[in-house]
């Protein structure tokens, strides 16, 4: 079914400020569900976990209710859901496990698409344990990730490959099931950073072949924090750091110190609120409406994509997209000739029009393809509609005018 706009406009408090957000790939709004229940959920009654007292069983029931929320999200196990602050810290927390196991003459693959965050921590466990790093590298005309790279990456000594599944700047999308499948066969473990990614797609972790996956659900409407997604088995064989009296069960023994069971509660809120989205089938399972309802977000986000990339065809040779993927997220990173890209960001900003300026930790992206730092990125969420978007372009045309040598005297 279409999304209802409107009404889902109407769950954001945000947007009675007047701004037309285009930042959603570094943190989307927050809908009035969301901030309600981390609200309801801190003022109780809370305690510690346990199931003596009513106090007890509810932050149980929010871990629970954590667990099953993005075990339906991610297509994965619920004993294989382990929350985090971020997906960076899981990131580095993991780069730490694994590297445990890691020894003199292994070999680690990454990728030049990627955020920092999937990148650095794997770099600095490899410096650690005296492990090669080696590299698939972009295509710089497609901005796609060159497959043949990989192939020559590859090897016997490989222990793991860590890869985005959509890039945060170029919205490139990743053929990780290709990429999982070969690793394997090479007997590597597969890390994915989906952080992109799972605010545009239906993530099933299983079908990608991803043996570790992080997201961040205030990519997607919900609050800062991260999940990780794993096979049990992999967690299983995994020996983290730990206090001596805290679990050693599975996903417990990756989770350090009290849980925020208020951000947990937040985080599930978000997955109901996505399962919604549409208002199609409301008593078909979970699973079942986060499909239907992704597939309706994606069909609402690249209609909006494309009136955007008109819009910009038309402004000229002033504007250059550099998001060319064929299968691609509704993010677009550009340059405005001879225009500084943080001079746009506070143009459109007066407007309000929320559009940032940067490279967004993206630095091997930049470096790769020798992109303009700062640039601009405009990235599209659930709550955009036309309306915003011809804001954005008006903005721009307006901004690139003055330097028009069609305006000029």
């Amino acid at each position: 079914m279409p999304i209802d706009v409107v009404a889902l406009r109407s769950h954001f408090p945000s947007l009675a400020h007047g701004f037309a957000f285009f930042d959603g790939p570094g943190g989307t709004q927050t809908p009035a569900p969301v901030a309600e229940a981390i609200a309801r959920t801190m003022t109780g009654p809370l305690s510690n976990r346990g199931t003596v007292s009513a106090s007890e069983r509810n932050a149980e029931s929010a871990v629970a209710g954590f667990r099953a929320a993005y075990a339906d999200l991610l297509g994965a196990p619920a004993n294989g859901v382990v929350h985090g602050r971020s997906a960076t810290q899981l990131t580095y927390d993991f780069s730490r496990h694994l590297a445990k196991t890691w020894r003199p003459g292994d070999e680690i693959v990454l990728s030049r698409l990627d955020h920092d965050a999937n990148v650095r921590p794997w770099i600095q466990a490899a410096e650690r344990a005296g492990v090669t790093v080696r590299w698939i590298e972009i295509d710089e005309a497609t901005t796609e990730l060159d497959l043949g790279s990989y192939e020559r990456a590859l090897s016997s000594r490989t222990r793991l490959v860590a890869v985005t599944a959509a890039s945060n700047v170029l919205g490139s999308v990743v053929p990780v099931r290709r990429i999982a499948d070969r690793a394997h066969e090479a007997g590597a473990l597969v890390h994915v950073d989906g952080v992109h990614y799972a605010a545009h797609r239906l993530v099933d972790v299983r079908a990608l072949g991803a043996d570790l996956f992080v997201c961040s659900p205030y990519k997607f409407l919900g609050p800062h924090c991260g999940v990780l997604a794993g096979s049990p088995d992999v967690l299983e064989a995994l020996a983290p750091d730990k206090l001596l009296p805290s679990s050693d069960a599975v996903p417990e023994r990756f989770e350090f110190g009290t849980l925020p069971y208020e951000v947990l509660a937040g985080a599930t809120a978000a997955v109901d609120f996505l399962a919604d989205l549409d208002g199609g089938a409301p008593d078909a399972p979970r699973r079942e409406r986060l499909r239907r309802s992704l597939e309706s977000l994606h069909e609402h986000e690249n209609a909006l994509r494309a009136g955007i990339e008109e819009g910009l065809r038309a402004l000229g040779d002033d504007v250059t997209v550099h998001s060319k993927a064929a299968d691609r997220t509704p993010t677009l990173l550009m340059t405005l000739e001879g225009r500084d890209a943080r001079e746009a960001q506070a143009h459109l900003a007066a407007r309000g029009v929320v559009a940032p300026a940067g490279s967004f930790y993206a630095h091997e992206v930049f470096a790769a393809l020798k992109l303009p730092d700062p640039s601009l990125r405009v990235g599209l969420a659930p709550y955009n509609d036309a309306g915003d978007v011809d804001r954005l372009l008006d903005g721009l045309s307006s901004f690139l005018r003055p330097a028009s040598p069609r305006t000029a005297g």
